[in-house]
């Protein structure tokens, strides 16, 4: 059964590195938020412009999903598992489409996910990096973080990161 996959972590945890190799293993096709905007030619200056590119972007990603999932291809969403809300959304595509999934959820500490940030910061690796992630920004966009509850329903699949 096709299945969608998709990930819960903080800034800086291996989200992508994670959807990467789940895209290989699985395998599936990745979307990865940060490369489809930077595509597209989204301007990001503040956390508002990532909402409004974020709602733009997923309003196409969705549908599409949704079909590759009913052709029988699993799919790896590398983005929307940190909210409740962004968890629901991603549940309305697995569901339209009569999918399986399996939520996977990156465990770091604060610590590790800033280190994180900093070797992206240094590395700047195309198609993700499109600007200077400060302390200040992860500490700001942690506070919207919301690990998934047993409540919620999903299949988890926890990882930690070394």
């Amino acid at each position: 059964m096709a299945t969608l996959h998709f990930i819960c972590g903080k800034a800086g945890a291996g989200k992508t590195t994670l959807a990467r190799e789940l895209g290989r293993s699985v395998p599936a096709i990745v979307f990865c938020e940060d490369e489809w905007i930077a595509t597209l030619g989204f301007e990001i200056r503040t956390l508002d412009d990532m909402v409004k590119a974020t709602v733009r972007w997923r309003s196409l990603i969705g549908p599409l999903a949704s079909e590759i999932l009913r052709g029988g291809q699993s799919v790896v969403f590398d983005f929307a598992g940190n909210t409740r809300k962004n968890r629901q959304w991603v549940r309305s595509v697995f569901e339209a489409a009569g999918a399986d999934h399996v939520l996977h959820v990156i465990e770091v500490s604060d610590e590790e996910a800033l280190a994180g940030i900093h070797r992206r910061n240094v590395e700047k690796p195309a198609g993700i990096f499109w600007g200077e992630v400060s302390d200040e920004l992860f500490h700001q966009v942690t506070t919207y973080f919301v690990p998934p509850e047993p409540d919620e329903g999903f299949r988890v699949e926890r990882h930690v990161r070394d």
